[in-house]
């Protein structure tokens, strides 16, 4: 039987959304605020679901408190009160966007978890401003 289990999880960031190869009128016009020189930061919040089959001897698709441990290690440690543009070698070249930022977690969480796992992302950049990943379309 297929079930879904949920974690929610929260850490605090701040960035620069700019692109090296555009003149500073361009990175302003596309990017707005977002292109403060100074940073500046969301409290962002995340949904980490697991999909599969349940664990017949355990009763368990996935120990949550095992999922709650590598969120905390591999996403809040890695990510909480960090600048993601200066602190996190995934954002030294690539634009620390709410899209690309989701992706990165995921990474990091498919190469902890079980392929026969589906993993579904939601990333909330403010509480208006989500990115899913996979796309559910």
């Amino acid at each position: 039987m297929r079930v879904s289990i949920c974690r929610w999880a929260h850490f605090n960031a701040a960035h620069k959304l700019h692109n090296d190869h555009w003149s500073d009128e361009k990175n302003k016009a596309v990017f707005g605020k977002c292109n403060n020189p100074n940073y500046h930061g969301h409290n962002y919040e995340m949904e980490v679901t697991l999909t599969g089959e349940i664990d017949p001897d355990t009763g368990y698709l996935f120990d949550l408190a095992n999922l709650k441990e590598i969120i905390k290690t591999e996403i809040e440690d890695r990510y909480d009160h960090k600048n993601l543009n200066l602190d996190c070698p995934e954002f030294k070249e690539n634009n620390p966007t709410a899209e690309l930022i989701c992706i990165e977690i995921y990474k990091l969480l498919r190469a902890k978890i079980d392929e026969k796992m589906d993993i579904n992302l939601r990333l909330w950049e403010t509480p208006r401003n989500s990115v899913i990943y996979p796309p559910v379309c």
